[in-house]
């Protein structure tokens, strides 16, 4: 997976282990799964609510370009935490990457309007001629609310920022091409269910829809996802990006 150089603004690091493609399941032992091996005289206990959400992100049948793998939650956000890492890959090339956290508080947040809240980082590079159009971050930012429209998915308080940064190399490295990265840093409450629980699963395969968007994939005929709007096409009335350059310079 393409190396992570940014942090979420709480500055929370990350590990990264063995990348597990789409339908793979989280190792019950894995270290970094807030719900495995719950102390019953833990003062903060793991509830129900926060199990049943993170097995819906486990459960959840993705493309087979996305490749995931369970990573080091942030600690200061909320009082449970799961996060997730994915890239979008293309034979020996990660097109794009990203995180994804899901939050849970149980005594509810008044910014989140809720108890559970999604915080995501997506990353990939441009072309040049691509970065320069005026209307890419708009853009970018319609395919995030686009993904979640598009698999009838409730949400609320969405936020965030798109962000693009340009590399010019000189001296021994002038050889390679100008470089531009798009990075979307957002966040939103997903609507719970009537078990108090958001249907997770489908927010991750709308996430993905995101990633591949960002990555320049066509869509999906018809996504593998969970959720309402399952079968549908991905960013349905979205302009995507075309599928775009080479190996990445390291």
């Amino acid at each position: 997976m393409a190396a992570a150089q940014g942090h979420f603004s709480d500055h929370s690091d990350g590990t990264r282990g063995t990348r597990k493609t789409a339908g793979d399941r989280v190792n019950p032992t894995d270290s970094t799964d807030p719900t495995n091996s719950v102390d019953p005289h833990e003062t903060n206990p793991v509830p129900a609510a926060f199990r049943r959400a993170v097995e819906g992100l486990r459960a959840a049948r993705l493309r087979p370009e996305i490749e995931v793998d369970p990573t080091r939650p942030p600690q200061r956000l909320a009082p449970h935490a799961y996060a997730l890492e994915a890239a979008v890959v293309a034979g020996e090339e990660d097109l794009a990457d990203g995180r994804l956290v899901l939050l849970h508080d149980p005594a509810g947040h008044e910014a989140w309007k809720g108890t559970f809240r999604l915080v995501t980082l997506v990353r990939a590079e441009l072309e040049p001629e691509m970065a320069a159009d005026p209307l890419l971050p708009e853009v970018c930012w319609s395919w995030l609310t686009g993904a979640l429209d598009a698999r009838g998915l409730a949400y609320g308080e969405a936020s965030g920022t798109v962000t693009m940064a340009g590399s010019h190399y000189f001296g021994g490295l002038a050889e390679r091409r100008p470089a531009t990265q798009i990075e979307i840093r957002a966040s939103w409450s997903p609507e719970a269910g009537p078990a108090g629980v958001p249907d997770t699963g489908a927010h991750l395969a709308a996430w993905c829809d995101l990633l591949c968007q960002v990555a320049g994939l066509p869509p999906a005929p018809a996504d593998p996802g969970a959720g309402p709007g399952a079968g549908t096409t991905s960013g349905a009335g979205v302009v995507s990006l075309p599928q775009r350059r080479g190996p990445q310079q390291a």
